[in-house]
């Protein structure tokens, strides 16, 4: 299969230079103060902290950074207050899309994203409307830019033997789907084997992936989570579009 429904904001703005680093840094910042505060300081004892600093690290987050991260993770310093909250949202066109937030105020959040949707011919939807056209899957991102990537037939055989249910080719990088229970134990079966990985986590999917013929939509779409992209609290967004980053790749790596 093709496509790759996810728009990821930090992950968009890897290649642009100093004047968003900022911002990349302080959202990448939450993602390891949440992981701490759900499962402890002690990236030995905690998977998904461990995760979140290996990914911080590929955008070289400093190790103050991470550390100030952690420790407002664990109360040890001011400003641990923040709690994860996914907003569910018709964009343009009735599009369904879910977005991801780490926000200390989600009023003013929630403020922020509706102005945005707005401007955008979006709108929040109702508790649970969107939601069930999605389901959580664990997701690895690999780097296709590897030995192992020579033969294309093996790699993926050998992906699937560990367990992937889904392979996704995008670019220079591999997203692979497995069950959310495996995900752990799949990555690290893909490490021994030599693969390496850019980033693992949960992951909404849509159930049905619908293809976006009309460029004008498209345009307005792209708009939308490029906004979106912009306001701090916002993580990731998810919708059901086969063809998403179609009509996004040349303009992010335009930004760069």
């Amino acid at each position: 299969m093709s496509g790759h429904s996810k728009w990821s904001s930090i992950k968009h703005a890897k290649a642009i230079k100093d004047a968003k680093r900022g911002k990349i840094f302080s959202k990448l910042a939450r993602i390891i103060t949440i992981a701490t505060k759900e499962g402890g300081g002690n990236p030995d004892t905690n998977s998904k902290l461990k995760d979140a600093i290996e990914y911080a690290r590929s955008f070289n987050l400093p190790k103050d950074n991470i550390d100030r991260a952690i420790k407002k993770g664990t109360g040890e310093i001011a400003g641990g207050a923040l709690v994860p909250y996914t907003l569910e949202v018709f964009g343009p066109g009735g599009i369904p899309l879910l977005i991801e937030t780490i926000t200390d105020n989600k009023n003013r959040t929630l403020t922020e994203i509706k102005t945005i949707l707005n401007r955008h011919n979006g709108k929040f939807a109702g508790e649970g409307s969107v939601k069930w056209q999605f389901t959580q899957r664990g997701a690895l991102e690999l780097k296709s830019k590897n030995e192992k990537f020579k033969n294309k037939d093996e790699a993926e055989l050998e992906i699937i033997e560990v367990g992937a249910d889904d392979i996704r080719w995008e670019n220079d990088t591999v997203t692979i789907y497995v069950p959310p229970e495996n995900l752990a134990q799949v990555k690290t079966d893909l490490q021994n084997k030599g693969f390496e990985i850019e980033s693992s986590g949960i992951e909404w999917t849509p159930k049905e992936a619908v293809v976006v013929e009309n460029e004008k939509t498209k345009t307005v779409l792209t708009k939308l989570f490029e906004e979106l992209d912009e306001q701090d609290d916002v993580q990731n967004i998810y919708s059901n579009i086969a063809n998403l980053h179609e009509s996004t790749t040349n303009r992010t790596n335009n930004d760069s």
